[in-house]
Parts: structure tokens; sequence; C-alpha cells
């Protein structure tokens, strides 16, 4: 990963890829909300309202996925220096809180005419709505100091600490007696799914994930862009105040002269 550690290689390597992702990204989606909304039944017990499955489950598969990838370039951030691991956090981070937010929102849609409410404190829900608080804490730490480094270094550490959350996420409705059903794709069994509803919504998923790639690449090259013009700025700064720093030192000279 080193090899693309330099903002013009991964720049130029970004600008090649992302025509060819983006591509990809919509036809996925096309595809996968044709089978959703007009290729797969209703079930027979939720009748329509299976169809919130299709964005409620794929979202929150991308706020667990995108917060193991935060987790993971905070680690390359703070242990192997990685110079893109920083912009790659910074970028990750809004992009999984939208995932978070929708899922949270499309559960509480599908729980009102299932459960019969909106929301309940039980532990899968109540662990997901702290992944959203986790976050929401680091873009807040991004920009609480002045000093960048010191605000990325904390908003890493706190992305470290905040891996505990996705397995008790993810084992909350083996490990406690939630109102959130249990596992029903990914089992040592099988899914338990019916395949009609099974591929719309690996297709689905599919879409979401290249999404979720092609906004991290568009983030990422945006930051970096970012970063240059500030460089450029402080640059620009930086010589201003030396000039004027001697042409006043010139005109003291003369005066004493």
């Amino acid at each position: 990963m080193h090899r693309f550690a330099n903002p013009g290689r991964f720049q130029r390597l970004a600008t090649r890829l992302l025509p060819w992702l983006k591509g990809l990204t919509a036809l996925s989606f096309l595809a996968g909300l044709y089978l959703a909304l007009l290729g797969s039944p209703p079930d027979y017990q939720q009748g329509e309202t299976v169809r919130i499955m299709y964005i409620h489950v794929p979202a929150a598969w991308m706020a667990l996925f995108a917060y193991l990838l935060l987790g993971l370039a905070s680690a390359s951030a703070l242990i192997w220096r990685h110079p893109l691991a920083d912009v790659g956090a910074e970028a990750i981070s809004p992009i999984g809180a939208a995932f978070t937010l929708i899922a949270l929102v499309t559960g509480s849609l599908w729980g009102k005419p299932m459960w019969g409410t909106y929301w309940v404190w039980d532990a899968r829900l109540t662990s997901f709505l702290l992944l959203f608080f986790l976050y929401l804490g680091h873009m807040a730490l991004l920009g609480a100091f002045d000093d960048r480094q010191r605000g990325r270094r904390s908003a890493a550490v706190l992305a470290l600490v905040g891996l505990v959350n996705l397995p008790i996420i993810k084992f909350s409705v083996d490990w406690w007696n939630t109102l959130h059903q249990p596992a029903s794709v990914a089992r040592m069994d099988g899914p338990s799914i019916d395949p009609s509803m099974l591929w719309p919504l690996f297709t689905m998923a599919a879409a979401f994930h290249l999404f979720l790639l092609v906004t991290v690449l568009e983030r990422m090259r945006t930051l970096l862009l970012e970063a240059r013009l500030r460089a450029q700025r402080q640059a620009t700064f930086d010589g201003v105040r030396s000039d004027e720093s001697g042409f006043d030192r010139h005109g003291q000279t003369e005066r004493r002269a």
C-alpha cells in the first residue's frame, strides 16, 4: 500500500478508476432497484413493507464495513504512518455516518409495522446508535484542534477504541434477548431468505459497496486538493511576510544611516 502513498500517484489512479466505478455503481443501482421493487415478491407476513429491507440491510452492512475501514485507516496512520491513511479516515467518517443514519431511520420505519413502535432500547439498536455517535465524535475531533495532526491522532484513537462496538452489534441478537431478528443471511446452515429476495438484496449490497468506494475516492481527492491549496496559501503568506520583514529591516538600516 505504500506504493500509493504518493498523493500524485493516488490521484492518477483514482482518475482512471472513477469513471468505470461510477458506471458500475449506476448499473448496479438500476438492477438492484428493479429487482427490489418489481422483481421480488411481497412477504407473506410483512407484505410490501419488506421492501424497506433492500435499503435498510445494505445500509447497515455499509455502516459496519465503513467503520472497519475507518479503524484500519486509523491503525495505519498511528502505527505505520501511512501518508494517505489520515486522509482516508477523514474521507470515510461522514460517509459511514450517513449510512448509519439511513440504517437507523429505515429500521425505525420498518419497526413500526412489525413491532408496533419506532424504537426500543434493546442491545442491537442501542449499540448501533452508539456507532452513529462514534462517527460524529470522530468528525468532531478532526476539527477540534488548531493543529490538524493532533486532531487526526485523537480521532484515530477514538476510532480504534470504537472497534470494540462492532462485535457487540454483530452478536447482540445472540447474546441478549432483543426484538431485532437474528441473522438470516450469514448463517452456518446457509441463508434463510428465499432466493427471490436474496438476489435483489445482494445486488443492492453490491451497489452500496461500489457507492462507498466511489464516494471515499472522491472525498480523498477533494481533501488532497484542499491540502495542496492550504499549503500554497501558507507558502504565499510566508513569502509575503518574509518580504515585508526584509523591507522593514532595510528601512530601519536607512533611517539609522
